[in-house]
């Protein structure tokens, strides 16, 4: 099963210094047919003014990632954590027992990223925080792990879940495949471009920049380029 989740049909907030768009149910938004996608809880399409921000609030029992797509954020937290994270890197905050956090942008111009909530595996444990660069030149052509609750994904940021992030960049007519596994799921949004999964010419889905793309029992997933694309993808439980 492959369902396309148009950009426009998603949620929506305008706070004025926040711009946000919901995947799935959050805040305000609710629509009980999206609620989460296996343990992957939100996905959320930022764009944040230039010097604001969230001001610290709590979470607990939660991975919550960050990944940049413009501009960068900056964060602190009640461990003491703070760390600016740039354009095409990623953080990675697990809340744990309980942690709380302030994300800023304080950058002179706006900052755009998704921030993607996964239900932990493994509770109870002591909260924490990091974050990596990931310069895009190592992702062409291919998708990357970068965060994993498996240790053999190596470099990838740990998360206490069983699930990936992958992210990487397609040229156009160009294929990349992953193997998901049937009895798992996938969430996958072009940042950039355009793409076709699952299929070649005018078979398969056809997904446009910031379209969700909710996959269940397909063993193999292949991601074609319609146009220079960078791809991320959650696979999870």
């Amino acid at each position: 099963m492959i369902e396309l989740r148009p950009f426009a049909t998603i949620g929506h907030a305008n706070h004025g210094w926040l711009d946000a768009r919901h995947h799935f149910s959050f805040a305000d938004y609710h629509d009980p047919a999206r609620m989460h996608w296996g343990n992957l809880r939100v996905w959320n399409d930022d764009t944040i003014a230039a010097n604001n921000g969230f001001p610290p609030h709590p979470h607990r029992d939660m991975e919550i990632i960050t990944y940049v797509r413009t501009g960068a954020i900056t964060h602190r937290d009640s461990l003491g954590n703070q760390g600016r994270t740039a354009a095409g890197d990623v953080q990675v905050m697990s809340a744990g027992t309980g942690v709380t956090h302030s994300e800023f942008n304080l950058e002179d111009e706006a900052t755009t990223l998704f921030q993607i909530w996964i239900m932990p595996t493994r509770a109870g444990e002591r909260p924490g925080w990091g974050a990596r660069e990931f310069p895009k030149g190592t992702r062409a052509g291919q998708l990357v792990v970068l965060a994993s609750g498996y240790p053999e994904d190596g470099d990838a940021l740990p998360i206490r879940t069983s699930a990936r992030l992958v992210a990487g960049t397609v040229r156009a007519g160009e294929t990349v495949d992953y193997e998901l596994g049937a009895e798992r799921k996938g969430y996958l949004v072009p940042a950039t471009g355009r793409i076709r999964v699952n299929g070649a010419d005018s078979a398969g889905v056809e997904a446009n920049a910031r379209d969700g793309v909710a996959i269940a029992g397909e063993s193999t997933i292949s991601i074609t380029a319609l146009e220079e694309s960078e791809v991320v993808f959650v696979d999870t439980l």
